[in-house]
């Protein structure tokens, strides 16, 4: 385990320079050997609420905290509210939804490789630093992460989504960089390797596939997608050949940013799913979901191809509604609602006594 977090931290470092290295390594796997799979990890039970948490939860504490963090939410650009989408998932995977992928230093979840390209930390700083004037020490950064998840995936979706964020989460102590390698599921997994790493929170196939959704939205580096360009393996999940000869082309300039989503790239929508059906992917974990009839059946409804007329026409109305139901689901990993497990930092990016 320590030389795989040795190499994943060299990787990371390589990256900003050639984006011909490994991103196997990069995650802290071994390249593919189809001889020795990966080790899955255990499935845990399915998340149930966590204790202590509630929509309102700020009510009669910091009654402007929720306004506070939408408004910081409303003047971040597209690519930083994909960010912030993006930001809640990578703190929730790791040491559970505390705020822990805000901690900087040397060895935290930030300077891991999967984490090296997030986004919205300074949305959230801001929103961080005007809760302190107006309501000090009330309200967690685990939760403005939660609530700007939320605030940027309304603005995304033009309003579709839109739900209660259950709050009253506690920020943790613990950022390591090696968690984030055996916790994130990684762009390179088959369906085997990204439906266990899901079930392991609590998460169940219809979370996976609604939550991979929001693929919809955000860029990726080149670096990031290398085992699907040619001459990659040519099976039915294989990148699109015209989209893999375009971003050959693009990719050959460096370690260039592509939209993961080239038809509606700012918008939130079910165009990921038809994207995943026609094979317009950049992840391997997305092109995977058409592998098991389960999940390409819900791929397909999603897309609105089912013939009836809830298929066709009500599909973006139950999948923005799934979406915001999971991303609340999501939020009750590994939730610290209190001390000694958390705190409620003043600062996101430093635990009160270091």
């Amino acid at each position: 385990m320590a030389k795989l977090a040795v190499l994943a931290v060299l990787a990371s470092l390589l990256s900003s320079v050639s984006c011909e290295f490994s991103i196997y390594a990069g995650y802290g796997y071994p390249p593919p050997n189809p001889s020795q799979p990966y080790p899955l990890p255990p499935a845990c039970p399915p998340l149930s609420p966590a204790p202590g948490l509630k929509v309102g939860y700020y009510a009669d504490k910091c009654p402007c905290a929720e306004d506070v963090v939408r408004d910081a939410v409303r003047n971040a650009t597209a690519g930083e509210k994909a960010g912030l989408v993006r930001l809640f998932f990578h703190d929730c995977f790791v040491q559970g939804c505390d705020a822990s992928v805000l901690l900087s230093g040397p060895q935290t979840e930030r300077t891991a490789f999967p984490n090296l390209s997030l986004r919205g930390f300074e949305v959230i700083d801001a929103a961080k630093a005007a809760l302190e004037k107006a309501c000090p020490g009330v309200v967690s950064c685990a939760d403005i992460v939660a609530f700007a998840g939320r605030d940027a995936s309304y603005s995304l979706s033009d309003g579709k989504i839109n739900y209660g964020v259950p709050a009253g989460r506690y920020d943790g102590n613990v950022s390591r960089d090696i968690d984030t390698f055996f916790n994130l599921p990684p762009p390179f997994g088959d369906l085997n390797l990204t439906t266990a790493m899901f079930a392991a929170k609590g998460l169940n196939e219809n979370d996976m596939v609604v939550l991979s959704g929001a693929h919809s939205i955000g860029r990726s580096s080149c670096n990031s997608f290398t085992d699907r360009l040619p001459p990659a393996a040519n099976s039915s999940t294989a990148m699109e050949p015209i989209l893999a000869a375009d971003l050959t082309n693009t990719c050959s300039a460096g370690s260039v940013n592509v939209p993961q989503d080239f038809k509606t790239a700012d918008t939130l929508d079910i165009q990921y799913y038809k994207n995943v059906l026609s094979r317009d992917v950049l992840f391997n974990s997305d092109a995977s979901l058409t592998t098991s009839l389960l999940t390409n059946g819900w791929v397909d409804f999603y897309a609105g191809n089912r013939p009836s007329f809830l298929g066709k026409y009500l599909a973006p109305f139950v999948w923005h509604n799934d979406f915001g139901e999971a991303m609340v689901k999501m939020g009750n990993i590994g939730v610290k609602t209190g001390p000694p497990q958390g705190e409620i930092r003043s600062k996101c990016w430093s635990v009160n006594n270091p």
